[in-house]
């Protein structure tokens, strides 16, 4: 759990597959405004593929790109803010936020941060890594994930659960190893970039729940996209 927390979704499947289109389509949308075709926007494409992943539904993928391209209901005025703290016990968390409403989100955060402890900027951003990170299954049985990751320029590999594999990049390369990653046998499955904790703190199964609960809250927010944790079990 030292790189993105992934939220348990304790609501209902329905619930939850809607959030996530809602957050995919407005990354989509801030991703289309520097171009509508996928071909030329390295990153309208990977938060298409991780759209695709997800099952969203065509006509919602085509309408947030529309919308991004400034080709349907005006402008998009999403804007990106970050925000640095702690979750009880001391756990470095990163939020990160598409809003069209700054002063919404810092209220929010604000209020969700109450159990645990809202800092500046750079309070525990020196402490993480900004990383790509490339999600891949291989595609045959001959896949290597090691000669794969050298041949395509990764930084570093990961085997995951479920035959997955972890690729980690440079920032600036993880559009050009992503794309190389099929020539190696491997079929990727989303590229995105990340922050992953250098020291994350290990906490026992009360301690740990304490935090799911508290990072919990913090993704179920409409203007939060992803949440880093600096923690493990």
């Amino acid at each position: 759990m030292g790189a993105q927390w992934k939220a348990k979704h304790k609501q209902d499947a329905a619930n939850a597959r809607g959030r996530i289109f809602t957050k995919l389509a407005k990354e989509i949308a801030v991703a289309a405004r520097n171009g509508a075709d996928p071909d030329m926007n390295a990153k309208l494409r990977s938060v298409i593929e991780t759209a695709k992943k997800a099952s969203m539904p065509k006509d919602t993928l085509e309408r947030a790109i529309k919308k991004g391209a400034g080709l349907l209901d005006g402008p998009v005025n999403y804007e990106s803010v970050t925000y640095e703290g702690f979750a009880p016990h001391q756990v470095p968390v990163i939020v990160e936020c598409l809003t069209d409403n700054k002063n919404r989100s810092a209220q929010s955060m604000r209020l969700l941060f109450r159990k645990g402890q809202l800092g500046s900027s750079g309070s525990v951003s020196w402490d993480f890594k900004h990383l790509g990170q490339i999600e891949a299954v291989p595609a045959n049985a001959d896949a290597d994930a090691e000669l794969a990751a050298i041949e395509a320029g990764a930084q570093d590999f990961e085997l995951s659960d479920d035959n997955e594999v972890i690729f980690l990049t440079e920032p600036t390369d993880l559009d050009a190893v992503s794309k190389a990653l099929p020539e190696f046998g491997y079929e990727v499955n989303s590229a995105r970039l990340v922050y992953r904790a250098n020291n994350p703190v290990k906490l026992d199964e009360a301690a740990l729940a304490e935090v799911e609960a508290f990072l919990d809250a913090i993704d179920a927010d409409d203007d939060v996209q992803n949440v880093y944790a600096g923690v493990t079990g």
